[in-house]
């Protein structure tokens, strides 16, 4: 007799467990080494080949074995966004600037840790004349708690992260930093499970610098050079009070992109993303975002082009240390993906 089949809250709490590793691990852009070390150790035995690129992208191929194949790119990115000090005053207050896309109001009041483990408090200068000002880069510095230059243990140039340990809210929803996008690593990592067999040859790249600037996704594109490109990466969300105007929301399934500010979606991959949907009963919703981008953005322009898509977690307070997405989003994400590639593509 077989191994009887692994139920389904085993499934689920395996998968939390994965997001909650990925999500607490340090890997601000150009620091993603423990995260590709936790993605390498996860997919071991997974594919048929595992390689890492001059700039640190993990790329998995897995061969099609079948016919009707075609080669497919799918990329999430490891890094997540942080602060570099700039310089540190005489006090021992560190000021900082931003790696990636570091919103100061969400910034404010939280910790920072850095390369070395250290970790501090970030301020924000007072503004007497106007105690409702939105805090800009500037205005922010990190407490160590010490009181003289000397005793500040980091030192120009250094990186750290935010913290924000992972935590489960009521019903299927999950709290953590790093969520963008530690969620779709996690989601590619479970998909590399679950498909047993496709026609296509994929490769699956684990990308790195996504925050400043998508540099990542177009080298590690370059050498595989593939036909159809997916990027699986967090979206925001239009369903938090006067928030984005926006057709999207937690609970609602995958978020299939018809476009954002870097990419309009080739629209017969979007309708193939959509019948595959429709056909498994796999709950999903149409995503316009108008403001960012994903690693799809430089993988279509690759050497000769490729058909490109995004299939997107939607997010809560996406660039917070406390971003927030539903479990059952990220269960339609993997199934969307099992489900498309399991089969030829057609377009």
């Amino acid at each position: 007799m077989g191994a009887p089949p692994v139920s389904a809250t085993r499934m689920r709490n395996a998968m939390k467990q994965l997001i909650q590793q990925l999500t607490e691990t340090f890997g601000p852009s150009g620091y993603e080494d423990a995260v590709r070390d936790l993605v390498r150790s996860e997919i071991a035995g997974l594919a048929d080949s595992v390689t890492v690129d001059p700039m640190g992208n993990l790329i998995a191929i897995r061969k099609g074995r079948g016919r009707g194949g075609r080669k497919v790119a799918l990329a999430a990115h490891m890094d997540e966004i942080g602060l570099i000090v700039s310089h540190i005053d005489a006090r021992g207050f560190a000021r900082v600037t931003n790696v990636g896309g570091v919103r100061p109001l969400y910034a404010a009041g939280n910790r920072v840790r850095f390369t070395n483990g250290a970790i501090g408090a970030i301020g924000v200068e007072s503004r007497r004349d106007n105690p409702n000002h939105i805090p800009t880069l500037t205005d922010l510095y990190v407490d160590f708690g010490v009181s003289r230059a000397a005793d500040v243990p980091v030192r120009v140039g250094d990186v750290g992260g935010f913290v924000g340990a992972f935590v489960e809210l009521s019903g299927n929803r999950l709290m953590s930093k790093s969520m963008d996008d530690r969620i779709g690593v996690a989601i590619l990592i479970e998909t590399m499970r679950r498909l047993k067999n496709s026609p296509h040859e994929i490769a699956f790249m684990f990308t790195v610098q996504e925050e400043l600037g998508l540099r990542g996704a177009g080298p590690a594109a370059f050498t595989f050079e593939p036909e159809i490109v997916l990027a699986v990466d967090v979206t925001a969300t239009g369903d938090t009070p006067n928030g984005t105007r926006m057709a999207v929301a937690l609970g609602d399934g995958a978020a299939i992109k018809a476009k954002d500010t870097g990419l309009l979606v080739d629209p017969r991959l979007r309708d193939l993303l959509v019948k595959r949907a429709t056909d498994a009963r796999i709950p999903y919703q149409l995503e316009v975002l108008e403001g960012g981008r994903t690693d799809a953005a430089e993988m279509q322009l690759t050497r000769g082009g490729a058909i490109a898509g995004c299939i997107s977690i939607p997010c809560r307070y996406v660039h917070a240390p406390c971003e927030v997405v539903d479990l059952g989003d990220v269960e339609a994400c993997v199934n969307l993906l099992v489900a498309t590639l399991s089969k030829p593509i057609e377009l």
